[in-house]
């Protein structure tokens, strides 16, 4: 279980803390969505989490044991709202193989096939791949890393009904793998996974209960 207890984050370029006294807690087997406009601190919420930045008070556990910002590296994988941007990789392969040296062709395609893209050739540049196939692309570059909690910012957005369904479903397979957390301003598009829905607003979460709370913005 992921537990965040009184997180607190004030950058002093922003006039009022971005996370402000958060407490919730993800759940194994379930998915875990976070809602709110644009500006709300979603992004934000997630880079404290996965280690990428720090907080000034409250504390992040891992089934009972409290984790600095590197083992919170380690434990996590984050894809960002515009994976293109984070490729680094001239050809599909290549980006796979950055810093997994020994995988394996077969591994690659593999793992390609779980997330979706089996028909994808190796040597395909990942920056000619539709928005769906790299949002895909850049979830298997995280679970090479094996992280036990997946972030995931924004995933359908940008994406037709066809790709956003494609994603979606890529979702609900690695719910019973990892502890997922998403951040969106979508969250209806998830309501019929087995989630947990949070609205963060001015710093504070509001907890849903129900389908049609989660349709109200």
């Amino acid at each position: 279980m992921l537990n965040l207890k009184n997180i607190y984050y004030h950058p002093s370029t922003a006039e009022r803390p971005i996370l402000n006294d958060l407490s919730f807690s993800s759940q194994p087997g379930r998915i875990t969505i976070i809602k709110g406009p644009s500006g709300s601190g979603k992004t934000t919420l997630i880079e404290v989490i996965s280690g990428l930045s720090g907080c000034q008070k409250g504390e992040i556990k891992w089934f009972d044991k409290t984790l600095n910002p590197r083992q919170r590296r380690w434990l996590c994988g984050l894809v960002f709202q515009f994976p293109e941007r984070y490729f680094l990789g001239l050809s599909v392969g290549q980006e796979l193989r950055l810093g997994q040296k020994k995988l394996t062709t077969y591994e690659q395609l593999n793992l390609l096939n779980k997330v979706g893209l089996n028909k994808l050739h190796l040597n395909k540049s990942p920056e000619s791949l539709s928005g769906g196939q790299q949002r895909r692309l850049a979830i298997a570059v995280q679970l090479l890393r094996k992280p036990k909690v997946l972030l995931l910012d924004e995933p359908t957005a940008g994406l037709d009904w066809s790709m956003r369904n494609g994603v979606i479903q890529l979702i609900s397979k690695l719910k019973d793998n990892q502890t997922i957390l998403i951040v969106t301003h979508e969250p209806e598009l998830f309501k019929n996974l087995n989630i947990d829905c949070y609205e963060l607003n001015k710093g504070k979460l509001l907890s849903f209960k129900n389908t049609q709370q989660i349709k109200k913005d």
